[in-house]
């Protein structure tokens, strides 16, 4: 084998191994756009079905006297496991909630807004 040959071998199994190495963080990097994404389209969600009761940014106040602020419902629910309330249509507002339907995608990403927009306590 020559210099040309092992020279281009060797620059095909660097490449190949470069290439290799940035799978995971391209996989990484699509899992965190998904997830940003999804994050984003909860928000909307928020946005048009929540937001005339709820405060659903990061400040202020929400107009209903009984809704929570979005960023402090982890304090009474844990949000993981909201989805099967929402789901099943269980009470976890406040009393005049309405009720609506979420297909599966859409309630996945209002829980994940919602998990996002969580504060701790002070």
């Amino acid at each position: 084998m020559g210099w040309i040959e092992s020279t281009v071998g060797a620059t095909c199994v660097a490449a190949l191994f470069t290439g290799l190495l940035a799978l995971p963080a391209n996989a990484a990097s699509h899992a965190e756009t998904d997830e940003l994404k999804s994050v984003l389209r909860g928000q909307e969600l928020a946005l048009t079905r929540c937001a005339e009761c709820h405060e659903v940014g990061q400040e202020g106040k929400s107009t209903h006297p009984e809704a929570v602020p979005f960023r402090y419902i982890s304090r009474l629910y844990p949000v993981e496991n909201l989805a099967e309330a929402f789901a099943e249509g269980i009470y976890v507002g406040h009393p005049d909630m309405p009720t609506f339907e979420l297909s599966v995608d859409d309630l996945s990403d209002l829980l994940n807004y919602l998990l996002a927009v969580q504060e701790e306590e002070e």
